[in-house]
C-alpha cells in the first residue's frame, strides 16, 4: 500500500489581514442582554446599592440601634455593590468598544474605572466595623487579638467610624459624578 498522504490545511498569512483576536471571557463580560446593551441596564444597581449601602453605612456609625437592626446587612449590602461595579464598568467598556470608542464617552469611562477604589474600602470598612460590634466575632477572636477596651477601643471607633462616613460620601459623589458625566455624554 503506498504511503498515505496525509493533508494538513495550509494559512496563508498575508500582510494586509489581520486576525481578530481572541478574547477570553470573564465572568463580568455580560455585554448584551435580549440583544439590548447591558451598561444602561445593569448600571442601575451601583446607581440604587452605592447609595443606600452609604446611608446604612453612616446609620450604624451613628445611630448605635442601627447598627443592632441592620448588623451584617451593610457589609452584604457594600458586598453586593462591589461585585456590581466590574461588571457595570465590564458591560460599559463592551459598549465603548461597540460605539467605536467615542472620545465624549472617555470622562465618564475614566470616572466610572474609578468607582472600584471606593466600593472596595467600603465594603472592607463596614467588615471591620460589622465585626468590631458583633458580639459573636468579638468574642471569637478577643483571644488572639490585644484587648481593645475604654479609651483604645473608643479611639478605634472613631477612626473607623469617620473613614467610613468619608468613604461613604465619597462613593455617593463619585455615582453622583459618573451618572452625570454619563448622561451628558448621551444627551450632549
Amino acid at each position: 500500500m503506498p504511503d498515505a498522504q496525509v493533508t494538513r490545511p495550509m494559512i496563508f498569512f498575508h500582510d494586509d489581514v489581520t486576525l481578530p483576536q481572541q478574547r477570553i471571557a470573564t465572568f463580568t463580560d455580560v455585554d448584551t442582554f435580549n440583544g439590548l446593551p447591558a451598561h444602561p441596564l445593569l448600571v442601575h444597581i451601583p446607581v440604587v446599592f452605592v447609595p443606600l449601602t452609604a446611608v446604612m453605612a453612616i446609620a450604624v456609625v451613628l445611630w448605635p440601634v442601627a447598627q443592632r437592626r441592620l448588623g451584617v446587612l451593610v457589609p452584604l449590602f457594600a458586598l453586593a455593590t462591589l461585585i456590581a461595579i466590574p461588571i457595570t464598568t465590564g458591560a460599559g467598556e463592551a459598549l465603548q468598544e461597540q460605539m467605536g470608542n467615542p472620545p465624549f464617552i472617555e470622562q465618564h469611562a475614566d470616572l466610572g474605572a474609578q468607582m472600584i477604589y471606593w466600593s472596595g474600602p467600603l465594603f472592607g470598612l463596614t467588615v471591620v466595623w460589622w465585626a468590631l460590634h458583633n458580639e459573636r466575632v468579638v468574642a471569637a477572636i478577643g483571644s488572639r487579638l490585644p484587648s481593645l477596651t475604654g479609651r483604645t477601643r473608643r479611639v478605634v471607633d472613631i477612626v473607623i467610624g469617620v473613614a467610613i462616613v468619608a468613604v461613604a460620601i465619597g462613593s455617593v459623589v463619585m455615582v453622583y459624578r459618573i451618572g452625570d458625566s454619563g448622561a451628558r455624554a448621551v444627551w450632549e
